[in-house]
């Protein structure tokens, strides 16, 4: 017993160990209402809805027992159950007991999983708008009809899960009867059960009634068309008056049901339940088809059209797309007959073109920056602008985070103790590189320094801050490595779970299976447990309501680190708006796991960016923001939690200068602008105008090319802007169709404009893919690559830029060279296309300079004595080189074939000095314009 009783006392301190840090944690980040809101809700409905089911459960066991005929005229039937009664009547109390504690228990732990369902339905803002069928507010379908579709489950539930307990008691106690002869049941059970039945056919009536509206809502499938959302001319003409008529039946048919308790007879409800059955055979699923096959098919784009106009609007109107311009663009770009110089300034003055691709230079800034091995920067750096001499900037930034896998010796003081932050934001240019290829940063050193100013640089919170830390007690924390060795440092921070109560430590041993935190003396007064230390799982947990993007990027604001954080609201009922499935639509060639999208539910047919949420990086605070001031489902939320999203008009302007048009949310748009960008119903059954998101053409997956930050001018725009854009194609056509850019300054009047260039059909624009081959094949090109890659050296290309250019489309690609022993990229070469010249140059301003200065020349030629262009393959220097670097190769193959080592080392090392000539004779050149920073 004694056992027994610590058993039962471990399993209850488990319990309430998983509930004290969950509340301590919340008090922390000083969102307990959010904890307690949302508890409370749980406990409401867990309590209601589990007591409601075990009443209507027990309630129906206890009449079907009070209703049992008397056993002094058993059959042999009921004597063969008379020792089942028996074995039960010492306990039927028990028994009662137990049967309904189990129904309440599983209903109630149903119900309270429903608690985003009754906040939102309790708490329900109109959204002002009306759909267009049945002429309802939008939150009807949003907020109200979910909720009472879970009410009518749960009806449903009670009602099958009574009928089938007082059956069985009705049988137990003779009230039913299989096999005996005469009647098969006593008037009483004959009644109880009617009754039952006929609520069960009153609420399937009910759900006819709600089916008509769910048909707004319902996705379904449209012959050229991928699936979409709510009525076609078959529900609107047959299935919605077929829900109409068997709610009828269904009325009609629970009413005999209900009078069976004075007619004692089975006849008429059950000639009524079939009447019923077949009414929804013929008329709910043989009539529509009928209408289908030979009203619809015949003529389905005449037909379907007010449905297909009606779902376009309702879609473009749900994710925000509704406002975006879409303009015809000539594409062509034949440089002759033009004015070459106008192209030239304009290609200066049209984009800020991004040359450091923050998909590449990662390792780049690891080997340059990282300093420490217990130190490292995310694979996938950040765009951000920084202004730089009172000149905005595209800036490339990353922290540097700690990385727990580098700490030179694992134990549990080191882990958890001893390397606790990272330290420091390092940036460089966008635009430019330093004279090798490397990045020209603009914040570096440990502790760094830059055009960043003074700020606290310590990060313990950051995306690749997974494990838990304790700070601020006796032990001491390495703060950074330094020339006088290791500097020390005691968290100052008021973030985390003060550890000085043993009842906490002793909670966070239990919870974290740690029991070293219950005892350790590293643990004292002081002493502070941080833990969900990633962005994206904080605002989570204080928002739940909320979906994340799967993107937080790092900003310097007011001498802090914040992370800033993307949220959006989400839902799945706007009526006639088309799904989309969230983790489809948002992946890409870049997409991991680390920037997968938080999703609250997958499926959706509305999205906000309503909330921009900040997270420091030194105490780990997280503010929301509230961005839509006009969202109706954010209004619903806020009104749930009152005081946890803070106004529009509290956001800093020094934080305003970093917020940026998300990407998820732009993923998601362009999905569906490959179809939503047309308007009329008959083309866009048709399908003759479908787009596709082509794929990465740098990248081996296959998968979507990703939207690239850029800070660049539309035709309709009088400066550049830092802008979010993305290519189109053709559905199955490798040409361009359309570029699409968002205007992603949060400060500018036009943030978040969507604007499309839409070339015409009969262009033949090259597309990403196609450029991409264009330069692959280009000789110039290709000999160069060749040349590289004999050497055993990894060409990587960058990001491959489109911007749109007097009437033209400019491609810009950076390549990158990772030479052998080298492990980071350094910018190499720069390819340039316009119309169907490209050019292959050391630098971008070389580049452009080829393509609209040197008319009429082939690409990798050498310019006239006195230009400006590095030397090409004619060069005496570079072609003995490049002579050298190819016999060296085959000298080293053939060593490699004889397993002659010695032969085989001579040969990289003359390969090595050919190409370190190469590279000499290219950067040092006579009239070479290269420079640094260029």
């Amino acid at each position: 017993m004694t056992l027994g009783v610590l058993a039962g006392l471990a399993m209850l301190f488990v319990m309430f160990a998983g509930f004290w840090t969950d509340w301590l944690w919340y008090r922390s980040v000083h969102y307990s209402s959010v904890f307690t809101t949302t508890l409370g809700t749980k406990i409401g409905l867990f309590a209601v809805f589990g007591v409601l089911m075990a009443l209507a459960v027990g309630t129906n066991i206890w009449l079907a027992h009070r209703l049992r005929p008397p056993l002094s005229a058993m059959s042999a039937e009921q004597q063969s159950l008379d020792r089942y009664r028996m074995s039960i009547a010492p306990y039927k109390k028990w028994v009662l007991l137990a049967v309904t504690a189990l129904v309440g228990l599983v209903a109630g732990a149903s119900a309270a999983g429903q608690w985003r369902t009754w906040l939102q339905w309790v708490n329900g803002v109109s959204f002002g708008q009306k759909d267009q069928q049945f002429h309802k507010d939008i939150s009807f379908y949003t907020f109200d009809l979910p909720w009472y579709r879970f009410l009518l489950s749960f009806g449903f539930a009670a009602a099958v899960l009574s009928l089938i307990a007082a059956a069985l008691v009705h049988y137990l106690y003779g009230g039913l009867r299989l096999t005996s002869p005469g009647g098969r049941a006593t008037a009483a059970a004959t009644g109880h059960l009617s009754v039952l039945l006929g609520l069960f056919v009153t609420l399937k009536a009910v759900a006819y009634w709600l089916d008509r509206y769910g048909l707004a809502v319902k996705s379904s499938g449209l012959k050229s068309t991928d699936g979409w959302t709510g009525l076609r001319y078959v529900d609107a003409n047959a299935y919605l008056p077929a829900k109409t008529i068997l709610f009828i039946i269904a009325l009609i048919c629970a009413v005999l049901f209900f009078a069976t308790l004075w007619r004692r007879t089975w006849q008429l409800p059950v000639i009524g339940f079939g009447l019923m059955v077949l009414s929804a055979v013929l008329i709910g699923g043989l009539y529509p088809a009928i209408v289908q096959k030979f009203q619809v098919q015949p003529n389905e784009q005449a037909k379907e059209a007010p449905y297909i106009k009606k779902n376009i609007t309702a879609t473009r109107q749900a994710y925000g797309i509704d406002g975006s311009q879409v303009q015809d663009y000539a594409g062509k770009s034949d440089l002759k007959g033009q004015d070459k110089e106008k192209l030239r300034a304009a290609a200066d003055s049209t984009a800020s073109i991004r040359l450091l691709d923050p998909n590449i230079v990662s390792p780049a800034f690891q080997q340059e920056q990282q300093v420490r091995g217990f130190y490292q920067f995310p694979s996938t750096l950040d765009v951000d602008r920084y202004t730089v001499g009172g000149k905005e900037q595209d800036t490339v930034i990353g922290l540097r985070e700690l990385n727990i896998k580098g700490i030179p010796e694992h134990n549990w003081i080191n882990d958890h103790f001893k390397y606790t932050h990272g330290y420091g934001a390092i940036t460089a240019k966008g635009t430019s590189t330093d004279d090798a290829g490397a990045p020209e940063f603009t914040e570096k050193k440990l502790p760094t320094e830059g055009v960043l100013g003074p700020y606290e640089q310590r990060v313990y919170y950051g995306e690749k801050t997974t494990q838990y830390s304790i700070v601020g007690g006796p032990q001491k924390e390495l703060d950074h490595p330094s020339d006088k060795g290791e500097e020390s440092y005691s968290y100052r921070g008021k973030s985390g779970v003060s550890l000085s109560n043993p009842v906490n430590r002793a909670a966070y041993a239990v919870a974290f299976g740690e029991p070293q935190i219950l005892y350790s003396g590293a643990i004292g007064e002081g002493s502070r447990i941080l833990y969900n230390r990633t962005p994206k799982e904080r605002v989570e947990a204080v928002a739940p309501w909320l979906t994340i993007d799967g993107d937080a990027y790092p900003a310097v604001v007011d001498g802090r680190i914040q992370w800033i954080v993307d949220a959006y609201t989400t839902s799945n009922g706007y009526p006639y708006a088309s799904r989309t499935t969230l983790g489809d639509t948002t992946a890409d060639s870049l997409t991991t796991g680390q920037r997968a999208v938080v999703a609250q539910q997958n499926q959706v047919n509305y999205i906000r960016n309503s909330v921009k949420a900040t997270v420091d990086a030194y105490d780990g605070k997280v503010t929301l923001y509230q961005w839509d001031t006009k969202d109706p489902v954010l209004k619903t939320w806020m009104k749930a939690f009152p005081g946890t999203v803070k106004a529009k008009s509290e956001i800093g302007s020094a934080l305003m200068d970093h917020l940026r048009y998300p990407q998820d949310l732009f993923k998601v748009q362009r999905e569906l602008l490959t179809r939503y960008h047309v308007t009329d119903p008959g083309t866009f059954y048709t399908g003759s105008e479908r787009w596709q998101v082509p794929d990465d053409p740098t990248n081996k997956d296959g998968n979507a090319v990703p939207p690239y930050y850029l800070s660049m001018k539309m035709p309709d725009q009088k400066q550049a802007a830092f802008s979010l854009t993305t290519t189109f194609t053709p559905k199955n056509r490798p040409n361009l169709g359309a570029f699409m850019a968002v205007d992603a300054n949060a400060k500018s009047s036009d943030y978040g404009k969507i604007r499309i260039l839409k070339l015409p059909s009969e262009t033949t624009v090259w597309g990403p893919e196609q450029a991409q081959s264009k330069f692959n094949g280009e000789t110039a090109v290709a000999d160069q690559i060749n040349i590289w890659k004999k050497g055993d050296s990894e060409v990587e290309y960058g990001n491959l830029l489109t911007v749109p250019l007097e009437g033209g489309l400019l491609y810009v690609e950076p390549v990158y060279l990772r030479g052998a022993g080298t492990n980071y990229p350094l910018l190499k070469k720069v390819l340039v296309n316009y119309g169907d010249k490209i050019v292959f140059k050391n630098t971008l301003g070389e580049a452009l300079d080829e393509i609209f200065g040197g008319a009429g020349k082939e690409p990798g030629t050498q310019p006239p004595s006195g230009g400006t262009q590095p030397p090409s393959t004619e060069n005496p220097t570079v072609k003995q080189a490049v002579k050298d670097a190819q016999d060296a190769f085959q000298a080293g193959q053939k060593a490699l074939g004889d397993q002659d080592w010695t032969a085989y080392g001579k040969a990289q090392k003359d390969l090595k000095d050919a190409l370190d000539r190469l590279a000499k004779a290219e950067v040092n050149v006579p009239g070479s314009s290269r420079r640094p920073g260029s």
